[in-house]
């Protein structure tokens, strides 16, 4: 996997953090249950004693079959015996056995797939997970929700521009992000955000994924320039450290592209964005871009072929208005 160093060790100190907590409690249900129920620590000591007895009976070699035979049908006499006892009181069958978060590894992140081992799903997720909170430490999610931003303060008048009033406008694009957020699945439409700056593009980028990420989605969220300057950092360092960027943007739930179009162009950084965007779209995986450029601009900018993408995958949301940010409330 691409992900830093950093993100590897926090995932696995999280998977080590399960497993060591579900054999905490194991052994804290063992002795509650060996306190309880004497017979249950006699029971798992024979079955222990027989496991010993096969390995020194096939040590000793000759003609073992028939002794296997007896110690296998008298460990499993004592395993029915031990269940039982477990059952009848109330307790798991699997009670004295560690409760792992995820069956499949038993918490240790890895399993085995024919003759190679792989990592197991759950430490994938716990990669994406780490990545993204990796990504939003600096982000300020606290200060954008759907709470605080304040429809009011659009203009209730027509712009004579666009024929359009920018309090109705905005009121619908205030109710369609509240809506796709609450509704949020990692094959929700994308979305692509177009209007002057300061009309809410960012705040209402980031309600979302305040309420994506408090549902239990991985979001991450970049701004266009900081993800040129580590497409650029990549290409030309030989440190691995935070390497592969597409990879980890391409993995998460949900990514936000904040200020598309400010960014320094290259050819090698617009075609890194075009191949980002294009491998969501292909794994059905939602971006939210927002953008001062029209359309016409991004085709300049960028390609007819990306515009193209855009405008067949991504719900168009065009903000209205003037700097909401240097208004003051209509108080009429």
């Amino acid at each position: 996997m691409g992900y830093s160093s950093s993100v590897h060790k926090n995932a696995a100190d999280r998977l080590a953090q399960r497993r060591l907590a579900a054999e905490k409690q194991a052994d804290a249900r063992r002795r509650q249950i060996y306190e309880k129920y004497p017979r249950a620590r006699e029971l798992e000591q024979a079955i222990a004693s027989c496991g010993s007895a096969a390995v020194r009976a096939v040590l000793r070699g000759g003609d073992v079959v028939e002794e296997m035979t007896q110690l296998k049908e008298k460990n499993l006499s004592l395993q029915a015996e031990l269940r039982d006892l477990l059952l009848q009181n109330g307790y798991a069958a699997n009670a004295l056995e560690p409760q792992y978060s995820c069956e499949k590894c038993s918490d240790t992140g890895y399993v085995e797939q024919g003759s190679r081992t792989v990592m197991c799903s759950c430490l994938k997720q716990l990669l994406v997970a780490c990545a993204c909170e990796e990504f939003n430490r600096i982000v300020p999610l606290q200060l954008s929700t759907f709470e605080t931003f304040d429809v009011e303060r659009y203009s209730k008048t027509v712009d004579p521009a666009t024929g359009v009033v920018p309090y109705s406008q905005m009121e619908k694009i205030f109710r369609y992000c509240k809506a796709y957020a609450r509704g949020f699945t990692p094959q929700s439409q994308s979305i692509l955000m177009k209007g002057a700056t300061g009309l809410g593009k960012t705040h209402l980028s980031l309600a979302i994924a305040n309420e994506v990420i408090r549902r239990g989605y991985g979001v991450m969220y970049v701004s266009a320039p900081e993800l040129v300057i580590k497409l650029e950092r990549e290409r030309f360092s030989r440190e691995r450290e935070g390497a592969d960027i597409l990879e980890t943007l391409t993995a998460c739930d949900l990514l936000i592209i904040d200020d598309l179009g400010t960014e320094h162009h290259s050819s090698y950084t617009d075609s890194q964005v075009y191949t980002l965007f294009n491998a969501r779209l292909l794994s059905g995986k939602p971006v939210i871009i927002s953008t001062n450029l029209t359309m016409m601009q991004l085709q300049q900018d960028y390609s007819e072929r990306f515009v193209s993408r855009i405008n067949g995958a991504a719900q168009k949301l065009d903000f209205l208005g003037t700097d909401y940010r240097v208004q003051k409330p209509d108080r009429r």
